[in-house]
C-alpha cells in the first residue's frame, strides 16, 4: 500500500527536542537540516505511486524516507547492510528524513526493501529526475550563477565495480566455471560437486563478501590453491586454454601468486604474494580486463578535465 507522510508541514512540537539545546544545535549545523529542509519535501515521490495500490496490502516504507535513503547511500558510500543500520540506528539520519517514530514502522527498513527501492528507480529511469532536481533546486537555494561558471578541475571516475582481492579470485575463478559450463559441460561435470558450489551456488558471493578480516589471509590461500589446480587441470586442454576467462586465471595467477615446485615430488604449492609485490597494472576486475590501478587515485579508469571561461570575447569567450 502506497504510503508517505506530509514533509511540507511543520509539527506543532519539536519532535527531536528530547536531545537538548547543544545537541539540537549541532544537528542543525550540519547537512541533516538542509536535507530535511530543502531536498526531502523536493523528492518524486509521486512517480512510484503506479507502483503501490492506494488502499490494500500492506503499508509500504515511508516512500520519502526510503528514497532519500537511496541518496544517503550514494552520499556516503554505504553498502545495503551499513544503509540499514544507519537507517536503524542513526539520529542524523533519522532527522534527515523526518523519521519521527521509534517504533520498528517508522524506523526499520530491511535489506530487500532497499533492493527492491532500487530496482523500481533504476527499471523506471528516476535517478536522472531525482538528480536532476535536487541539482537545480540546490542551485536555487544557494543562488548559483549557472549563467558564468568556472570549474578547475573534475576528476570523473569509472563506473566500476571495485573489488578487494578475495573478491578478484571469486569472481575470476566464477567466470571461468561459468563459462566452461556453457560450452564444456562433460568437463565442468568431472569437477568435484563442492568446488562447483563453493563459486557457483547461490549464496556463493555472499560468502566472499562477508569474510572476517581474521579468516582473509586463510581464504584468499584456498582461493588461490582452487585456482592453480583448475589452471593445471586444464592446462593440456587445446579448447579451454583458448577460453578468455581460462587466460584471465593464469593472468592471476602470475600477478597475485608464487608458485614454487618440489623438486623430488615435482609437486606444484601456491602461495599469495604481499599486496607491495602486485603490480599496478594487474587484474582488478575480470568484467574488464585492461582496468588497472593508481596507488593515488584508485582502480578503474579515471580523466581529469578542466575547463575555464572568460569574458574576455578575443579569446572565443572560453
Amino acid at each position: 500500500m502506497f504510503h508517505i507522510k506530509d514533509h511540507k508541514t511543520f509539527d506543532m512540537f519539536d519532535r527531536f527536542g528530547h536531545l537538548g539545546p547543544k545537541r539540537r544545535q549541532l544537528l542543525d549545523d550540519t547537512w541533516a537540516k538542509l536535507f530535511r529542509d530543502e531536498i526531502l519535501p523536493g523528492l518524486p515521490v509521486s512517480q512510484l505511486r503506479k507502483h503501490y495500490d492506494p488502499s490494500n496490502g500492506r503499508p509500504s516504507n515511508e516512500l520519502f524516507a526510503m528514497i532519500g535513503s537511496m541518496i544517503l547511500q550514494q552520499m556516503h558510500d554505504l553498502t545495503d547492510e551499513q544503509t540499514v543500520e544507519q537507517f536503524c540506528f542513526n539520529i542524523q539520519w533519522h532527522y534527515a528524513l523526518n523519521i519521527t517514530g521509534t517504533d520498528d514502522a517508522s524506523a526499520y527498513v530491511c535489506p530487500r526493501s532497499i533492493w527492491t527501492m532500487r530496482r523500481i528507480m533504476t527499471d523506471n529511469n528516476l535517478y536522472t529526475e531525482l538528480f536532476a532536481g535536487i541539482a537545480d533546486h540546490l542551485g536555487e537555494v544557494f543562488k548559483v550563477n549557472t549563467n558564468f561558471q568556472r570549474l578547475d578541475s573534475v576528476h570523473l571516475f569509472s563506473n566500476m565495480r571495485h573489488l578487494g582481492r578475495i573478491r578478484i579470485f571469486a569472481t575470476t575463478i566464477r567466470k571461468f566455471l561459468t563459462n566452461l559450463k556453457r560450452h564444456h559441460l562433460a568437463l565442468f561435470t568431472e569437477l568435484s560437486l563442492e568446488l562447483r558450489e563453493r563459486y557457483l551456488a547461490k549464496k556463493a558471493e555472499s560468502t566472499f563478501s562477508m569474510v572476517k578480516p581474521s579468516d582473509s589471509s586463510r581464504t584468499l590461500a584456498d582461493l588461490a590453491n582452487d585456482l592453480l589446480f583448475l589452471t593445471e587441470r586444464f592446462n593440456e586442454n587445446s579448447e579451454v586454454k583458448t577460453m578468455t576467462s581460462f587466460g584471465l586465471m593464469l593472468r592471476l595467477l602470475a600477478e597475485q601468486c608464487a608458485i614454487e615446485e618440489d623438486q623430488v615430488t615435482k609437486k606444484r604449492t601456491v602461495t599469495v604474494k604481499p599486496n607491495s609485490e602486485v603490480a599496478s597494472d594487474s587484474l582488478q576486475n575480470p568484467s574488464d580486463p585492461d582496468a588497472g590501478y593508481s596507488g593515488h587515485k584508485g582502480k578503474g579508469y579515471q580523466a581529469q578535465v578542466a575547463e575555464t571561461y572568460s569574458e574576455n570575447t578575443d579569446t572565443g569567450g572560453k
